[in-house]
């Protein structure tokens, strides 16, 4: 008994001298705090980028022609970079920055029918007043558009609708993405739209109308030509800046291009 009774009394002895070294590798009461205070350090990065991009961690969007749309997207990209851009810079060495503005308004004056006629589809009857004021304050005081009086002496502002807007207007989804040869992103419902906006767009609408798009289309097409020079020389940088700051081309213009058609949907 008394045997037993000294095995515990040293067992317990040797517990306790060797309990200073053990509660020394715990925890002190200051190490929760300085942790959670690291934690919340470190961890508020994360959380910031976790409600910035919470968004981007949503599902892909359908995209049935993802393989099509990846190599017309590298196709236009070579060809706005090796020919377009080129082709803009040398136009616009030649031509002055005011003349190719003059240029600009004068095809943006022309599109009236398209603005106009979406305008009232939409309902939106003061802005469609508003367009018809600026055309012909415009093609008159303007001289065919070249300047724009409507907008720097009678502050009216331009209303840009077409088709493509006037149906997603009515509740009309946009459909699978599209990339369109020359003309870049798009979606179903806008590719569809192009057809209506060429019946009102006076540059190509008699060719359209004689359902014959061989016939006396190279006029047309030499105009067009000279809007789509004229805007990429002035609009070149911008798409720059863009391709730069892509990490890769194709989603990051597939999802500006949905973000950009939704907010001018709901305006």
């Amino acid at each position: 008994m008394r045997l037993i009774l000294l095995l515990a009394l040293l067992t317990t002895t040797m517990l306790l001298a060797q309990s200073p070294a053990t509660d020394s590798s715990k925890k002190s009461p200051a190490t929760p705090v300085v942790e959670s205070l690291y934690e919340e350090e470190a961890g508020y990065g994360f959380d910031e980028f976790e409600d910035e991009f919470s968004e981007d961690s949503e599902e892909e969007p359908f995209d049935p022609l993802s393989g099509y749309n990846r190599v017309m997207t590298d196709f236009n990209d070579m060809f706005y970079t090796k020919v377009l851009f080129p082709v803009a810079r040398g136009y616009g060495y030649v031509v002055p920055e005011g003349g190719r503005v003059g240029v600009s308004r004068f095809f943006d004056n022309l599109h009236f029918p398209i603005r106009f006629v979406n305008n009232i589809l939409q309902l939106k009857l003061y802005n469609s007043g508003e367009e018809l004021l600026r055309f012909c304050i415009n093609s008159t005081l303007g001289i065919l558009g070249f300047f724009d009086p409507a907008k720097e002496w009678f502050e009216l502002e331009a209303h840009d609708e077409d088709f493509g807007q006037t149906l997603g207007f009515y509740g009309v989804g946009g459909g699978f993405h599209v990339v369109l040869p020359i003309l870049g992103p798009s979606n179903l419902r806008d590719s569809l739209s192009i057809f209506g906006n060429m019946y009102l767009d006076p540059l190509i609408y008699w060719d359209v109308r004689s359902y014959n798009l061989l016939k006396n289309n190279w006029q047309a097409l030499g105009v067009k030509a000279i809007d789509i020079t004229n805007e990429a020389s002035l609009h070149s940088q911008e798409y720059e800046s863009l391709r730069r700051d892509a990490v890769e081309l194709y989603p990051f213009f597939r999802n500006a291009y949905r973000q950009n058609r939704e907010r001018q949907i709901e305006e």
